[in-house]
């Protein structure tokens, strides 16, 4: 009788310190601190559409009121009723309650709604919520004044959309939805491409049918929460059958149930892969059976990446038609990288029999999929980043950053793992004499020596037997060098990928930094001033009346918006102060709609005439009209276009 010697050739009396629980140890409690930290960091969810600009602005002050309020966002957002709230001063609507409109035009992203006629002066109360096109919730408030600012018991919101016990439980399904799909996609291609054998691996059974289990339940809670994480925010509307009624018909709803479809399929090939596939005997039949399992798990894979890709970052922005492909590489690389790494980690501390041939060939695999990974990966950063600037002065990038030094650890660990994936087998997989066996061969007979005599007693004996004999082959399967160095190697891979996938998740749910600094800039052309100091004009008019030629010179002081004095001097031809019956003043913006805003100079002084409180809205191209009557008949009006901030 022989016995079968390790897998990796080397000899049982080679000693190598054994230290996987403190390892283990170590690397959950590293994991854990990165992935509090950066959970930590991030905050509630960041929207990936940004408020770029709105009419009235943000703490403008209107001389009447408004017809309608508009907001202007950076990319595609989906609105519904209720999504734009205009308050008055009380608290009480002074929208018409109608869902919002849409005002697009060209590639500006515009919604407006109605206000009722006849507002009252006061402080008004902006509050919007929508849903970005890339899945998330985006919210916010500002507030404008009619006449003058007063006093409002409208409290603006301190909490952003997509936040609260909803949001986090919503941040933990996306993550275990990523986890759950690496480990089934990664641990069932690592049976098929590198050990065939592994599918009657109790252990790597174990491992896939909970990554299917995890992405399902993953992907059901991020179902029912998807009402109150992009609506209410209460987790009591997670069951409320109209919320996800109305979830069934967006895009990310949409997303997904097609998931849920693609992981009843995925159910049955996990079913053949190791019912069928771990039984068959026949090399030729397994052979073909490899083939198609290989060819039907890619497509379901590619599938379920799919849905990811769909309604996420890849499905907005610049180029999706070349983003939704690129982004679906790159997950299924990561998931034969770190799901195969996870499998390899179970096979090397949970099986005996693991060869080195299958080691050597999921290196080979987790090469091309870190190549795959780097050129999807810096496409992906262009993509989402734009410059060197949004790579260092916006969260994504900063983020972005943290990911790519986890990748340059994570290689650093594989290509240690590499070295001693070249160790293995040096010596060959042999078999060992019979002496390598001592405890299985010398009770060999033991068993059927006893069972003349008591059956029960012989099957007690053959248990202990094999108990014995198993664990010997553990004992001598640890004492391999080549092997515990491979596992401490494997099982630091795996301590990194838990904080990496973290901070992918994390990723997938920040405002990329292209958006950002778009957003940035817009909102900052928007506000600011378009000019600075006072505002001096001359205007000469000719009422075609006697003495009706002359010239006025204004000064518009501070010239800002807000609060202004118009400073008017009227002189004549021959230069001199020229006393006029009546002066009037109008300012209009065209652009947005707004005046005239009438203003009537008072007399001062011969020529000279005054108003005070004169109120600029927002910036702008503002027309100002200046309007010098003559005579009881003569008058005319002159104007003039001038940039107000």
């Amino acid at each position: 009788m022989t016995a079968t010697a390790p897998p990796f050739g080397r000899s049982p009396s080679a000693s190598a310190p054994r230290r996987p629980l403190a390892v283990a140890g170590l690397l959950a409690a590293l994991a854990g601190v990165v992935f509090g930290l950066l959970l930590a960091v991030a905050g509630p969810a960041s929207a990936h559409a940004a408020l770029t600009g709105s009419d009235p602005q943000d703490g403008a002050v209107v001389a009447t009121a408004p017809k309608a309020v508009t907001l202007t966002f950076s990319e595609q957002v989906a609105m519904g009723e209720g999504s734009i709230r205009v308050l008055d001063p009380d608290g009480k609507r002074a929208d018409t309650e109608d869902a919002p409109r849409d005002l697009h035009s060209g590639s500006t992203v515009k919604y407006g709604v109605t206000l009722h006629t006849g507002l009252p002066d006061g402080t008004y109360t902006v509050a919007w919520q929508a849903v970005s096109a890339d899945s998330h919730p985006v919210s916010g408030a500002f507030t404008f004044s009619i006449g003058a600012p007063s006093e409002t018991t409208v409290a603006l919101p301190d909490s952003e959309a997509g936040g609260g016990l909803v949001g986090t439980l919503y941040g933990i399904a996306r993550y275990a939805a990523y986890a759950g799909f690496i480990v089934l996609a990664g641990g069932a291609a690592f049976v098929l491409a590198c050990w065939q054998r592994g599918a009657g691996a109790r252990p790597l059974q174990r491992l896939v049918v909970r990554g299917w289990m995890t992405l399902t339940a993953a992907t059901l809670a991020m179902l029912l929460l998807r009402s109150p994480y992009t609506g209410s925010g209460k987790l009591g509307d997670a069951f409320d059958l109209d919320g996800l009624k109305a979830v069934l018909d967006t895009k990310p709803g949409a997303a997904l149930v097609s998931r849920l479809l693609l992981l009843g399929a995925s159910a049955l090939f996990i079913a053949v892969l190791f019912g069928a596939y771990a039984k068959r005997e026949d090399e030729r039949e397994k052979k073909d059976l490899t083939f198609g399992l290989a060819i039907g798990g890619a497509v379901i894979a590619a599938g379920i990446a799919g849905t990811w890709a769909l309604a996420e970052h890849a499905s907005t922005g610049i180029q999706p038609g070349i983003a939704m492909p690129v982004d679906v590489l790159h997950l299924l690389a990561v998931a034969a990288w770190l799901g195969g790494l996870t499998a390899l980690l179970i096979a090397l501390y949970r099986t005996p029999d693991i060869t080195a041939g299958a080691v050597r060939r999921f290196s080979r695999i987790a090469f091309i999929s870190v190549l795959v990974l780097t050129a999807t990966g810096i496409y992906q950063s262009w993509r989402q980043v734009g410059s060197w600037s949004a790579l260092t002065g916006t969260g994504y990038g900063q983020l972005l950053l943290v990911k790519v030094g986890l990748v340059a650890v994570l290689v650093g660990i594989a290509g240690i793992s590499r070295r001693w994936t070249a160790r293995l087998g040096t010596g060959g997989v042999t078999n060992a004499d019979t002496s390598e066996a001592s405890p299985t061969a010398v009770d060999a007979e033991t068993p059927q020596a006893a069972a003349s005599e008591d059956p029960a007693r012989a099957a007690q004996l053959a248990r202990q037997q094999a108990a014995v004999a198993t664990a010997e082959k553990k004992r001598i399967r640890d004492a391999d060098p080549d092997r515990s160095g491979l596992r401490r190697s494997v099982l630091a891979e795996v301590g990194v990928a838990v904080a990496l996938l973290a901070v992918t998740t994390i990723l997938t749910s920040t405002e990329p930094g292209r958006t950002e600094e778009e957003a940035a800039r817009s909102s900052a052309q928007a506000a600011a001033p378009v000019a600075s100091g006072p505002v001096n004009l001359t205007l000469p008019f000719d009422t075609g009346g006697e003495n009706g030629k002359g010239t006025v010179r204004m000064d518009l002081d501070p010239g800002h918006v807000g609060a202004n004095v118009v400073h008017l001097w009227i002189d004549g031809i021959d230069g001199k102060a020229m006393d006029v019956p009546e002066v009037k003043l109008a300012f209009t913006l065209k652009s947005k709609d707004i005046g005239p805003l009438p203003a009537v100079p008072v007399r001062l002084t011969e020529g000279h005439w005054t108003s005070t409180g004169i109120q600029i809205p927002i910036a702008g191209d503002w027309n100002v009209a200046v309007t010098v009557r003559t005579s009881d008949i003569d008058q005319i009006t002159v104007d003039k276009n001038v940039k107000i901030g």
